[in-house]
């Protein structure tokens, strides 16, 4: 049964509350001021809290702060009367869930309880499925409990164990090497090397040098015989990052080393036999690079023995709020900040976002947010201006080399971004009521966000 706990120094309020509550199938403690709200709560362990801002003695603030440092914390939602709303905004930033504006309405208040029981059900339900992957698979590194992610763990399980080359495909940011660590971690060749090297970096001319190795006085400046990575991963795991990027020249060289399992250092007379697990990834689509003549069809399929397809962070909405949660724990204890929570709008805005750069662009919005925010809680105005629907400043143009109808075009371009932003925040991502709310039909509001990159789809509204 869930338990609530009324508090306000006003009886006929808290009666009213309990009866409608009681009636409605709920546990209810009640408390007439902060003090004794935070009493009963260290006993009753409430999931949900109504709290007047104006109470006596410790005001609705404090008790809010009181409340919100139990654990696990209930969900507070705050009563305020007209004349209070500051503090009501306050409040939402110090952490809580929502406020209702006295005298409210009944169906009001079902609805935000409602809203905040299925958060914390979601978040229940979130926490289990985690445990239960980390459990089954061992891939807890990587966070998500979204259908697509499940089947690439389903699918990293049953590779991991069996010796064979994998092709991961992804866009960029969505954590490729971080899955290919996981499969060499739950491999047969756990306790051998994983070596990574990163082909779009390795200048041309020097491939055959950093992969095969060479010997000494091979070419000028090797004063010293050195193994390369193929050598250095022997008994263990090689994995060939953006593949896709190797010059023709060089993936023929590729390819013969994994066919023959045996590579030939610079300057060296007799092959040297390895014993390597190729783990390859790419952003590029390898068939469309295949058919424009830029990669080799004999490799795509000596390297796409088990391919893993990762898929976007915008495809897997479910999992942000979950990776905004690791994150905050994450760089709290890395960077040795102290922010508690996100608020509640800004956490909306961050789940509606496209995240072209994926999860990697979201780890480092939440890193300088938490850097740059104030007392403790990450507030809307900390996130990169991108996510907020401005221009960074730099690219921002220069107006005086602007036509009068350029500048208002871009003007308004800019202005309907963040306003489409910030009211799909306010209506939790749900298109249809943020179209309502502009005043502008579903389908011109898909266009616009099209235009402006914010969402490839017209899936609906609740994710």
């Amino acid at each position: 049964m869930t338990r609530v706990l009324i508090v306000d120094d006003e009886p006929q309020i808290r009666k009213i509350l309990s009866v409608m509550l009681a009636e409605r199938g709920f546990d209810i403690a009640e408390a007439e001021s902060g003090e004794q709200a935070v009493r009963l709560a260290s006993e009753f362990h409430p999931d949900l809290a109504l709290v007047d801002i104006s109470l006596p003695g410790i005001d609705g603030l404090a008790t809010l702060t009181s409340l919100l440092a139990d654990t696990p914390p209930p969900d507070c939602i705050m009563m305020t009367a007209y004349g209070t709303i500051r503090s009501a905004v306050e409040a939402m930033r110090a952490g809580a869930f929502d406020y209702l504006t006295k005298p409210f309405d009944n169906d009001e208040l079902m609805l935000i309880i409602n809203r905040a029981l299925e958060m914390r059900r979601l978040s229940s339900e979130v926490e289990d499925l985690r445990a239960e992957l980390t459990a089954r698979y061992g891939f807890n590194e990587i966070v998500g409990i979204s259908p697509g992610l499940q089947t690439v763990f389903r699918a990293m399980m049953k590779v991991a164990p069996v010796d064979a080359t994998v092709l991961i495909e992804g866009e960029s940011g969505t954590g490729k090497e971080m899955v290919a660590r996981a499969i060499h971690r739950q491999s047969l060749r756990t306790a051998g090397p994983f070596v990574a090297v990163n082909c779009g970096a390795i200048p041309a001319a020097l491939f055959e040098a950093e992969l095969f190795g060479h010997e000494r006085g091979a070419f000028t400046g090797a004063h010293t015989s050195r193994a390369g990575r193929f050598e250095q991963a022997n008994n263990g795991t090689l994995f060939l990052d953006e593949v896709g990027e190797l010059p023709s020249d060089n993936q023929v060289k590729l390819l013969r080393a994994l066919q023959d399992r045996e590579v030939t250092r610079l300057g060296a007379r007799s092959a040297i036999k390895i014993n390597v697990r190729v783990i390859a990834a790419t952003n590029v689509d390898l068939r469309s690079a295949i058919e424009q003549g830029r990669f080799r069809e004999d490799l795509y399929w000596r390297l796409n023995v088990v391919k893993i397809a990762l898929p976007s962070l915008r495809e897997r909405r479910e999992d942000i709020s979950l990776l905004i949660d690791h994150f905050l724990d994450r760089f709290n204890r890395e960077l040795g900040l102290a922010v508690q929570s996100i608020a509640s709008d800004a956490r909306r805005l961050l789940s509606v976002y496209d995240w072209p750069g994926n999860v990697r662009e979201l780890e480092n919005a939440l890193c300088s947010a938490m850097i740059m925010c104030e007392g403790g809680v990450v507030q809307i105005g900390d996130l990169p201006p991108r996510i907020r629907g401005e221009e960074e400043s730099r690219a921002s143009r220069d107006l005086s080399r602007l036509s009068l109808s350029e500048a208002v075009k871009e003007a308004t371009e800019k202005l309907e971004k963040m306003m489409i932003l910030s009211r799909l925040a306010e209506m939790h991502g749900n298109r249809t009521a943020t179209a309502e709310h502009l005043g502008i039909s579903r389908k011109t509001l898909f266009n616009k966000m099209r235009l402006y990159g914010l969402s490839d789809d017209e899936s609906d509204d609740e994710r």
